[in-house]
Parts: structure tokens; C-alpha cells; sequence
């Protein structure tokens, strides 16, 4: 059997192994995992040196699009995210108008037809009256699941009464996502928000409101017999009362609660180190990390959220929280790799093998025979230093601007096409991600 190109020599790493091996690819499937000096194909790639994994999936990202395209857009944000090394994307719906019902769903999915660099999903945001839709959204080829804000962020969507969480968890039928911050507290807690003062927004936004809110979330999950998922966890306390809730929620952490700490981000970086839930100081980080290494987290996601250097240079609380990170994610954390914070199989479990298991994807995420052949593949010797210049999403910047990195993404293959090598990108032809369903 003749193939489409064979990857020689790399060192293939899984969730649970790291082996030297050659990989056959054919129609944009994995064919064959061995020995395959004697096979031909149309390409033979030498890899011999590099690391390839199971293509990286970034569970969060906001695209912007449609409504706010001036920030980001579908093309843009996916272009950023080849050229970091991710092959596949979940985007959120709180864009304008917001994804909650199925003509905003199918028509995200029209405007990404053939404008996507890497392969995408988009979660169905949950509101207050939608929940007996939520079941048809879940069930559209290209929807990732359903996505609830406990507290207000960037955009409208918010459910803070009980009946209205209770009614959304009991009707869903797959693992729905969670910003865990609880609106009563915050609302309460407005005094805290100080005028031109960015240090204040993790004082105002503390982590006994994040605590509240993923306590509440989990105990109506365990109600209804469901399971979901926990974005962006970051506090101590939220490690600790997760780490006994395994059997009903998963646990995703971003690279800038792992990386960023305050104050220091915020002397240094002012309103480009603010999101939600914001950057919290070292004793949260540790406890972070232990969750990473201890089988408490089970994703990495980047809550890619961007918003321009003049909306960010607004005074705050004027300012918006969020900021870029799905260009970023890979380099970031091949780092902490390089520094002993976690190993890279943990790394692969973290963004590859547990997105596949716990969103039911189908055919991604795991270097096996039938799976789609999508790697990132990586040179865990190159250093580089991350600048502004290097971003290409549209906000032109990154909090890690300046920042030394030894470990770096030199290759993305999507389904046997490379569409990143040497930062060089090919043109779209990102594809729906499917779902077992």
C-alpha cells in the first residue's frame, strides 16, 4: 500500500507513553504506527529529533464573530491558532447577537465554511428561556455543547436563579460548560471596584464568589445526575472541593492562571493582565499546579479573549477583561514542561487525549489507527523569546510579550495537511469537528 506521506523517525508522545516510531498517514487518517522503512508514500517527512503529539484542541476561545470583528474574527483567530501548533478549536457564544438558538448556531457555521485554518466547534450558549432547545443545539453536527455564565462577563449572556440553572443542567444530555462566578456576590461586592485602580478587580472578583458559584453548579449537576465542566478554574478553594467532585465535574485551567500572578501582572502589565476570573496571587497558583499534577485538572484551555490596546487603555473598571492566548498556549506550557512543572504526556492528556474523552469527539486527539491525523509537532530544544510582533490575531499583543521560551510548536498538521511549518501558514480548510453523539 502506497501512502500520502510518512512521518519518520519522531518521538511519538501519547497521555501514557513516549515512543520513537514512524507514523503512515492516507486520506487524512492515521493508517499505520510502526516500522516503516520499507513502505513508500507520495512524501516521507524526517521528524527524527522532534516530538510529535496528538494535534492540540483549545476548549475556550472567543472569536468575536459576528458583532465584534473589529477585535477578532473566525479567520483571524484560527490563523493565530495554527501558527501556535492547535489543530482544533471550541468557540464561545457570547458574540453579538449571542449563538442561543439554532439560527445564530447554523449561521456561526455558515460564516465558518471555508474561512477556518484549523477545525472548529461552537458551543450553544444556555439563557434563561432556552433550555428546552438546548437539546435539538447539542445534537447539530459542529456543536461542541452548551455553555452557561454563572456571572456577567464580556457580552449579555447570564443565569443566576436556581430554577433557571436547574432547568438547563436536568435537560442537556451532554457535558455542559460553566463560568463559575456567582452575580449576587459580585453585585454585592461593587465597593470593592476601585477607580483607576487595576490591582482592586481581583479584590472586587475574589475567590470566595468563584468558590460559591462552582459549589452551587456542582450540587445542581449532582441533583440531576449530569456532568459538566468547569472553566477556567482559579482558586485554591475550587481545586480542593473538585478534586472530591471527579465523578460529576472535569476541571479546565488556562495557561495565564498557571504562568501570571498577582500583583506582579499587575504592576507590570495593568489592564492587559485583567479577565474573568482574574489572575490570582501565588497561593492559588500552587495549589493550581498541584491539581495539574495531582489528575484534578483534566484541560488546558487558553480563554483566548481579545480586545484591543485602546479598549484596554481605558482607566478602569472601564477597561474589558480578557485577553489573547490561543497563539500562545502551546509555547507557554512546553515551557513549564522544560522547567519540570509537568511532564509532556501530562501535557497531552491535559489538551489532546481528555478533550477527545470528556467532549466525546470523534476520531481526534490520540495518535491511533483511524483517527484523524492531526499532530503538533514540536522542537522541545528551540528557545525563542514571544513578542507582540509574532501575534497575528487582530489585537496585535500578548501578556508574554518579552518572555523567554525553551520548547516551541514547528509544525501543524490537520488531517494530513500541513498548514503550519516554520511559521509559515497554508491556506483554510478547517472542518466542523464531530461529536459522538
Amino acid at each position: 500500500m502506497s501512502f500520502d506521506t510518512i512521518y519518520k523517525g519522531s518521538n511519538i508522545v501519547t497521555h501514557n507513553n513516549t515512543y520513537i516510531s514512524d507514523i503512515a498517514v492516507k486520506d487524512g487518517k492515521i493508517m499505520t504506527v510502526g516500522d516503516l522503512s520499507k513502505e513508500s508514500a507520495s512524501q516521507i517527512i524526517d521528524i527524527t529529533g522532534y516530538h510529535l503529539l496528538p494535534g492540540v484542541i483549545d476548549t475556550q476561545v472567543h472569536f468575536r464573530e459576528p458583532g465584534l470583528e473589529y477585535k477578532e474574527d473566525l479567520n483571524s483567530g484560527t490563523k493565530a491558532a495554527v501558527l501556535g501548533g492547535i489543530t482544533g478549536v471550541f468557540e464561545m457564544p457570547n458574540t453579538n447577537p449571542a449563538t442561543t438558538n439554532e439560527e445564530a448556531l447554523r449561521e456561526k457555521l455558515r460564516l465558518a465554511e471555508g474561512r477556518l485554518f484549523c477545525d472548529y466547534a461552537f458551543y450553544a450558549g444556555g439563557t434563561e428561556d432556552n433550555y428546552l432547545e438546548l437539546p435539538k443545539l447539542e445534537k447539530i453536527p459542529g456543536c461542541c455543547g452548551v455553555k452557561v455564565f454563572m456571572g456577567l462577563s464580556v457580552g449579555s449572556l447570564l443565569v443566576t436563579d436556581h430554577d433557571d440553572l436547574n432547568n438547563i443542567v436536568s435537560s442537556i444530555n451532554n457535558r455542559a460548560s460553566f463560568h463559575c462566578e456567582d452575580q449576587d456576590l459580585l453585585e454585592k461586592r461593587i465597593d470593592f471596584q476601585v477607580q483607576g485602580d487595576i490591582n482592586s478587580h481581583e479584590v472586587w472578583r475574589n475567590d470566595e464568589q468563584c468558590f460559591k458559584a462552582t459549589q452551587r453548579i456542582v450540587n445542581i449537576a449532582r441533583m440531576n445526575k449530569k456532568n459538566i465542566h468547569i472553566l477556567h478554574v482559579s482558586t485554591k478553594q475550587e481545586i480542593e472541593f473538585l478534586s472530591k467532585n471527579k465523578d460529576i465535574a472535569s476541571v479546565e485551567i488556562t495557561p495565564q492562571h498557571l504562568t501570571l500572578n498577582a500583583p506582579d501582572c499587575y504592576n507590570k502589565l495593568g489592564s492587559y493582565a485583567q479577565m474573568n476570573p482574574p489572575i490570582r496571587n501565588l497561593s492559588h497558583q500552587k495549589k493550581l499546579w498541584e491539581g495539574i499534577n495531582n489528575g484534578t485538572a483534566d484541560i488546558i484551555g487558553s480563554d483566548h479573549a481579545p480586545h484591543t490596546r485602546e479598549e484596554k487603555d481605558t482607566e478602569y473598571p472601564n477597561s474589558p477583561s480578557g485577553m489573547p492566548g490561543v497563539q500562545t498556549l502551546v509555547p507557554v506550557m512546553l515551557n513549564h514542561v522544560n522547567n519540570g512543572k509537568l511532564s509532556l504526556e501530562r501535557f497531552v492528556e491535559l489538551t489532546s487525549y481528555n478533550p477527545s474523552e470528556l467532549f466525546k469527539i470523534k476520531e481526534k486527539g490520540k495518535i491511533e489507527v483511524g483517527f484523524d491525523a492531526d499532530f503538533t509537532i514540536v522542537d522541545m530544544n528551540k528557545e525563542r523569546v514571544i513578542t507582540n510582533d509574532w501575534i497575528v490575531s487582530k489585537c496585535g499583543w500578548t501578556p508574554y510579550d518579552g518572555m523567554s521560551i525553551k520548547g516551541w510548536p514547528i509544525m501543524t498538521v490537520i488531517r494530513g495537511n500541513t498548514v503550519m511549518q516554520n511559521d509559515e501558514i497554508s491556506d483554510p480548510l478547517g472542518k466542523p469537528i464531530n461529536f459522538i453523539r
